[in-house]
């Protein structure tokens, strides 16, 4: 009797796998309904995945619409041989959340290479507010600043006028390192186009 509950749960297992491999034929033929199915059956395990990587909401569901765009692109090139669709599923999500890690990284580097970039066209600028605006009018630059959104201008403000890390701002403000991270770089490049010209 054992054997039997066993064998009908190996049954049971191929029996998704093998309507997943069918959905994905289905899929690379442009068929929505198989779409909108495998999406069902694997969204909530692929956001899971995505969300343990960036530790961010709003990341992972960037992830994950990624990743089934790629799906939809690339359900044609999927082989059974190299394993089940939830697996290659997974395989996907993991190397797009890894990707937007090395993106955002990416993106700090070019951001605190622009930052270096102004201060050194601020000849002697000594201050927090001369490193981040030049020797700008004061009065343009709260300006730029109270301009920004909330989120942004407070989290330029405890970078740039507290003089805090990201790591103390996160931990400050109870949210996510690459929250955090976001808004400054957004917050930075709306003042670097409001002040442009001024520096």
């Amino acid at each position: 009797m054992v054997l039997f509950k066993v064998k009908m749960f190996g049954d049971e297992n191929q029996t998704v796998v093998d309507q997943d491999v069918a959905l994905l034929r289905s899929i690379s033929e442009g068929d929505r309904g198989a779409f909108s199915r495998f999406y069902e059956q694997h969204c909530k395990l692929l956001f899971s995945i995505a969300f343990r990587i960036l530790n961010d909401q709003k990341e992972a569901e960037d992830v994950l619409q990624e990743v089934f765009l790629q799906i939809w692109d690339k359900a044609g090139s999927y082989n059974p041989a190299l394993g089940r669709p939830g697996s290659w599923a997974v395989t996907l999500t993991r190397n797009k959340a890894i990707d937007h890690i090395r993106a955002h990284e990416r993106r700090s580097r070019l951001l605190e290479s622009a930052s270096t970039e102004i201060l050194a066209r601020a000849p002697g600028a000594a201050t927090a507010n001369e490193a981040v605006h030049g020797r700008a009018d004061p009065e343009l630059v709260s300006s730029a600043v109270a301009e920004l959104p909330a989120d942004q201008r407070k989290a330029i403000e405890m970078a740039f006028f507290s003089g805090l890390t990201q790591h103390e701002i996160s931990e400050s403000l109870n949210e996510p390192l690459g929250t955090i991270k976001a808004r400054i770089r957004r917050g930075m490049l709306k003042l670097r186009e409001r002040l442009e010209g001024v520096l």
